[in-house]
């Protein structure tokens, strides 16, 4: 299946604080991450960011030149580049401040006709961004598949309930929705996380994902079926980059499956059991691996042995 992926969303650099007092800064941000993921597994992707001219700019470009995603014009044109400060537990465990801000430029202008648009995180909540995100889901759901992972940030979304209500608007938009069982649980605190799962269904996507961490994955049907998987065991180094490495392994295994694109709808929502375990076990393995060293550094088919 020929075609090209669109990511919509913010790359920055990501300055890692560790708990034994080490500092290191690298590039980041959710759906750039996804695209580097799609781009070292093959994948012709394309980023839709918000960067400026300056170091950091050219730190991200270069990172994303080498895992061969093209950036997409009217992607330069941010005050400054943003940064994302990241506090790792003893665990490994990240929480985040940010310096950030977000838009899609007067002119910003994507390659015509991919076969799968992915966004999410701060790119499809935060304003003035988030609205032109939207729109823009909105006008390519004719012809894209489209995927979203709304990748919770509390400290720049606000109160649930209104984070809660912009997320929900793009899962109404969705295909496929990948979310963490952290996130659920903040957006609708004291709700059963997997009857929120499910309930995200009924707003239109065939598919919801369910990331467990350690404890695997679950993907809920909208046809009511339900299918789930354990997650390797593996010497944890940091989780930074767990989600996005699992998000553009799905995307990847979907392609392989033959059920992106608009046209294909009816055969993403009839995906039999066997097909989804094997795309889920792939990217609980993709995330394994991703957690297993520093960093977001998702791995490339090579060191899946593809």
């Amino acid at each position: 299946m020929t075609g090209h992926a669109l990511v919509i969303g913010e790359a920055l650099i990501d300055v890692v604080l560790g708990s034994d007092g080490s500092t290191v800064a690298h590039p980041g941000g959710s759906p750039a991450n996804v695209a580097i993921g799609l781009g070292r597994l093959g994948r012709d992707v394309e980023l839709l960011a918000y960067l400026a001219d300056d170091a950091n700019g050219e730190m991200i470009r270069r990172h994303l030149e080498q895992s061969h995603v093209s950036l997409a014009a009217g992607s330069l044109h941010a005050p400054r580049t943003s940064v994302a400060t990241a506090h790792l537990n003893e665990s490994g465990v990240a929480t985040y401040a940010f310096d950030l801000t977000w838009a899609i430029a007067d002119g910003a202008a994507p390659r015509p006709g991919p076969r799968v648009l992915h966004t999410g995180s701060i790119a499809a909540v935060l304003q003035p961004g988030g609205t032109d995100v939207l729109n823009l889901v909105r006008a390519l759901r004719g012809t894209a598949t489209i995927t979203y992972d709304p990748n919770a940030r509390p400290t720049l979304m606000g109160e649930p309930a209104v984070a809660l209500e912009a997320i929900e608007a793009v899962v109404a938009e969705a295909d496929v929705v990948k979310v963490s069982d952290e996130d659920v649980a903040w957006l609708a605190p004291g709700l059963d996380v997997n009857e929120v799962a499910r309930g995200w269904l009924s707003l239109g996507p065939a598919i919801v994902v369910m990331t467990r961490g350690a404890d695997g994955a679950t993907a809920y049907t909208r046809d009511g079926r339900e299918v789930s998987v354990p997650a390797p065991k593996v010497i944890v180094a940091d989780t930074v980059g767990a989600g996005d490495s699992f998000m553009g392994g799905l995307i990847d295994g979907l392609w392989t499956a033959g059920v992106l694109g608009a046209d294909r709808r009816a055969a993403l929502a009839a995906l039999d059991d066997a097909t989804l375990t094997s795309i889920l076990e792939r990217c609980v393995r993709i995330a394994s691996i991703t957690v297993s060293r520093p960093g977001a550094n998702p791995p490339g088919s090579g060191e899946l042995g593809e």
